[in-house]
């Protein structure tokens, strides 16, 4: 049996809606505080080097609800090992694999493509895979149809709402389809 796609993970924007409105946590989340001493960068969600936490949004629902997708999940964040730390006991999820962004941590790009993208087409290795995050483009999408031999899908998340109910039946879709065999004789 060959392995299930690959679902990259971003944490700021689909799973922590850091763009809500600052006062009104959404409901069925609940409030993470992370020391900015943790490891964690100062960059992330608007985070004012001022700040001695950083506000984390999280939804301890969407862990079991990731897990019954079909994809073998993976961390596709800046927060990297650290998701496992913070994120993932939050969420019910086990520790999971990351993308090490290493020296593209953050490196613009002259052709307009997003830094992680060529990192995880490298990491799927031609695996399908999706991409749930808040900041893809139109050059990422060229990008990966251009560099990446399987199936992907880049799925933009609202960074105000998170993830979705609609958002979770276009990952069953995706993960559905490219885990379903062709019959004989279809095209």
């Amino acid at each position: 049996m060959s392995r299930p796609p690959l679902l990259f993970l971003d944490v700021d924007g689909p799973l922590n809606p850091y763009a809500a409105q600052p006062e009104r946590r959404p409901d069925g989340y609940t409030t993470l505080r992370v020391p900015t001493d943790s490891g964690m960068s100062a960059d992330r969600g608007g985070l004012s080097a001022r700040r001695r936490t950083l506000r984390v949004w999280l939804n301890p629902e969407h862990g079991p609800a990731l897990l019954g997708l079909g994809f073998e999940l993976c961390w596709a964040t800046t927060w990297m090992a650290e998701a496992n730390r913070w994120i993932a006991p939050v969420l019910g999820l086990p520790e999971l694999p990351f993308v090490d962004f290493g020296d593209a941590l953050f490196r613009e790009r002259p052709d307009g493509v997003h830094w992680k993208t060529g990192p995880l087409v490298d990491y799927a290795a031609g695996r399908p895979f999706a991409w749930v995050d808040d900041e893809q483009s139109e050059p990422d999408h060229a990008y990966v149809a251009t560099h990446h031999e399987g199936s992907g899908l880049l799925h933009h998340v609202n960074p105000r709402l998170g993830l979705r109910e609609n958002d979770f039946r276009t990952l069953a879709d995706f993960a559905l389809a490219v885990n379903t065999p062709e019959s004989p004789g279809t095209d």
